[in-house]
């Protein structure tokens, strides 16, 4: 069995569909948290100017955070809008609270769309399997960031660490065999033509192995709440 790890956005969803249409879809627990962290730094602007309401969203959203990672999506669902409600009918004199309504909007859209690829994550990580792919996103960030920057005697432009990514990704798939260890039926064998880079056939380009985890939330609510 295949599984992706992604971050939920439709292109990548469409490319893992045609290459593993039978695969399983699980939406990167990184991405969920990291998106809640925007929000929860939007609802301690707000605490500076109203504490209580301030305080009142951020345990909205430890709700939230508590019932993703259970896999409880009915009731996540109906916390994600009343939290939605509550952002949208703020009246303050918030610098960001235009960015604040528009961030907790996409991320009720965001969810909503990635409904079919929510699973109880505390379960899965309990039972020692992936739910995110924060080591490997990390590692590559720091690398391209390091490379990209100015101080440095060979640095990386845009168009060569571009460049240099395709052929690296060409060089990983024609040392892989072209899938064929991977028992994928109909993949392109690793003898193409040299004037073409091969294409990002193999699962493996897109599954994302960290060997950490990300913390599950420690906010307990009452025992009814478990899916």
């Amino acid at each position: 069995d295949v599984t992706f790890l992604t971050d939920g956005s439709e292109e990548v969803r469409a490319l893992t569909e045609l290459v593993t249409p039978e695969a399983e879809h699980v939406l990167d627990w990184f991405h969920i948290t990291m998106r809640l962290t925007v929000l929860g730094q939007y609802a301690r602007g707000v605490a500076h100017h109203d504490e209580a309401e301030g305080a009142r969203l951020l345990e909205a959203l430890d709700r939230i955070k508590w019932l993703l990672w259970h896999g409880n999506q009915h009731r996540a669902g109906k916390e994600i809008a009343f939290f939605e409600d509550d952002v949208d009918g703020l009246e303050l004199d918030y610098t960001n609270l235009g960015k604040f309504v528009r961030s907790a909007h996409e991320f009720a859209v965001y969810i909503a769309s990635n409904a079919g690829s929510l699973i109880n994550y505390g379960e899965r990580f309990r039972a020692g399997e992936r739910i995110s792919s924060c080591l490997a996103e990390s590692t590559v960030n720091a690398v391209i960031s390091k490379r990209l920057a100015k101080r440095q005697q060979m640095q990386w432009t845009k168009r060569g660490a571009h460049l240099l990514l395709q052929t690296e990704r060409g060089r990983s798939m024609a040392r892989s065999g072209q899938c064929s260890s991977a028992g994928i039926p109909g993949s392109p064998t690793a003898t193409r033509s040299t004037h073409q880079l091969p294409q990002p056939k193999t699962p493996q380009i897109l599954m994302l192995s960290p060997e950490t985890q990300t913390s599950p939330p420690t906010r307990h609510i009452e025992s009814n709440a478990s899916p």
